[in-house]
């Protein structure tokens, strides 16, 4: 005898003239991936084929879409409804409809509809309409769940991979905000949580917080909110926590100190519960000008922060190489610092590593090379990874491409996102269309959401690779070859001790690691000159000609052994 059970049938089609069948394809699609059996019986058709499908296929669901004119629906479902009853198939499975606002209310004239369908669903409404009996329930729980966060709001890296490869789940969004007044910053927070479009808030401090807020007597008054929000007190923070307690309840996190940074750790820890820890290897020093920390002092202090968090089991971002990028420095490099600050995180015991890709940048940079620099970054990354380490990719749109015309830059953030899901990552860090024009407000953030929302219902899934592009290929093979190349040199120099703050402060002041905008700075070599060359950075020598980064630091080195 056959015990094995019949999977539950779901049927569904574009009912009368209308020939728009995406909306109910897709959730055929979803409700195979849990377990269904579908069929799915195309555009246009009639009531009395409908009806005859039923029949024959005996579903459990039929899924009715319809998305055209209103006032012709009426018919089209009663005949539908006569058609069934008079067939005696009217009782026995769920009737679900799909189509635009006014349709639906059409369609709710008709009793036999227990759920109707906009497009605009979010996953877990979708999922709760296929829950219709305990297998199917239990199915579902063990593939689709929310986005996986451990307690405590931490991220389970391994999991989120997981889900996310059959296509079902989309990248996460975390947008940066903060207004330069308090109250506006927190009624922004309600905001954008109450809208539900954001995953994870990343809260943006003013400068002097960031820099003083446990010494504010060394606070410059007349620049507050200069950057972000003006944090200061713990009691602020308590009210920004509390404020995203709302809508879908966005996870929050903040950019680090950039002093006294241990105790600013804690601090956002223990009162905002962050989702992860951001913090710098290089930065926040003398070399960006954000504190006056010596560079190896620097590195010294963001190691011992990036070190308590992995022993918290808090997983960490080093937002690093985007840093150079803005410095204009070349693509090799930008690759090799990827890979340089991964290596730290996985030495100091990281165990989830997220890495910011930012593209647009330098600006300059064409789309293919920049597909090419961030996928070499993202291999070096990988050759890391075991089972103790685990990198996530987050994508975002470079801050110098934007327009200062925000229609135009609307543009300018569809396309820069399309182009970096090329990387298949796992979140996507949204900025802002406005960030040439202004500071974002709510509805700035609300409606960025949206178009990247929009970018990914049409390119997440069944888009054309942009990774196999031959050129991009070419390049990505250029830049990995040079990147281990120049790894090697900086291995040999540093005795192999890569995660050593002296080591790591002489690899930049010896210039192994420059970029042009660190001309005359004390904590950095400064004569990197580069220029975009068929769309890619490189070096170039003074004559203007491209040269690799493995030759310009060779000269370096027999500089310095020549004592020149």
């Amino acid at each position: 005898m056959n015990n094995k059970k019949i999977k539950k049938t779901i049927l569904g089609g574009a009912i009368g003239n209308c020939v728009h069948v995406a909306g109910v394809y897709e959730y055929l699609r979803l409700a195979e991936k849990v377990g269904y059996k579908t069929e799915f019986i195309g555009p246009a058709v009639a009531p009395v084929s409908f009806v005859k499908a039923i029949a024959e296929l005996k579903p459990d669901i039929v899924c009715v879409s319809y998305r055209l004119t209103p006032k012709v629906l009426y018919d089209i479902l009663k005949s539908f409804f006569d058609e069934l009853n008079n067939a005696g198939l009217l009782e026995g499975r769920l009737y679900y409809f799909g189509g635009t606002p006014e349709c639906v209310n059409v369609a709710k004239q008709f009793p036999y509809f227990s759920q109707y369908f906009i497009g605009e669903e979010k996953l877990s409404y979708l999922i709760q309409t296929l829950s219709i009996d305990e297998e199917i329930t239990e199915n579902i729980k063990g593939k689709i769940e929310e986005k996986p966060m451990l307690e405590g709001g931490k991220l389970d890296a391994k999991k989120l991979r997981e889900m996310m490869k059959d296509g079902l789940y989309l990248p996460m969004l975390r947008h940066h905000f903060g207004l330069p007044s308090l109250e506006d910053s927190l009624k922004g927070i309600r905001q954008i949580s109450e809208s539900e479009q954001v995953d994870i808030i990343s809260l943006a401090p003013d400068q002097n917080a960031q820099e003083f807020f446990f010494e504010p007597e060394k606070m410059d008054r007349s620049l507050d909110g200069a950057g972000g929000i003006p944090i200061r007190s713990e009691d602020d923070l308590i009210k920004i926590s509390e404020a995203r307690m709302a809508g879908n309840y966005p996870r929050l996190k903040i950019y680090a100190g950039t002093t006294n940074l241990l105790k600013w750790a804690e601090m956002s820890v223990r009162l905002l519960n962050v989702a992860w820890g951001t913090i710098p290897l290089f930065w926040y020093s003398i070399l960006d000008g954000r504190s006056k920390r010596p560079l190896e002092t620097a590195i010294s202090e963001n190691q011992e922060v990036i070190r308590w968090y992995a022993e918290k089991g808090i997983p960490v971002e080093i937002n690093d190489p985007h840093q150079w990028g803005l410095r204009e420095t070349s693509d090799v490099i930008t690759a090799v610092d990827g890979y340089l600050v991964a290596y730290n995180a996985k030495k100091l015991g990281v165990k989830t590593y997220i890495a910011q890709y930012m593209f647009n940048t330098p600006r300059l940079t064409s789309g293919k090379m920049d597909i090419a620099k961030m996928l070499a970054m993202s291999e070096l990354i990988n050759e890391l990874e075991d089972d103790n380490f685990i990198h996530l990719k987050m994508v975002r749109a470079g801050l110098t491409h934007f327009s200062t015309d925000m229609d135009i830059a609307k543009g300018q953030l569809a396309s820069s996102t399309l182009l970096a899901l090329a990387l298949k990552p796992q979140i996507i860090h949204v900025v802002s269309f406005s960030e040439a024009n202004h500071a974002a407000t709510p509805e700035n953030v609300i409606e960025s959401c949206k178009i990247v929302k929009g970018v990914l219902k049409n390119a997440w899934n069944g888009f054309p690779d942009l990774a196999s592009d031959q050129e991009v290929i070419d390049r990505k093979e250029y830049i990995l070859e040079e990147s281990r190349k120049l790894l090697e040199l900086m291995k040999d120099y540093s005795q192999g001790e890569l995660s050593n703050p002296k080591h790591l402060s002489e690899l930049i002041k010896t210039g192994f690691l420059d970029a042009p905008h660190l001309k005359g700075n004390p904590e950095a070599l400064g004569q990197m000159k580069t220029l975009p060359i068929n769309g890619g950075y490189e070096s170039v020598d003074v004559s203007g000609k491209s040269i690799k980064e493995t030759e310009r630091v060779q000269k370096l080195i027999a500089q310095k052994e020549d004592g020149d």
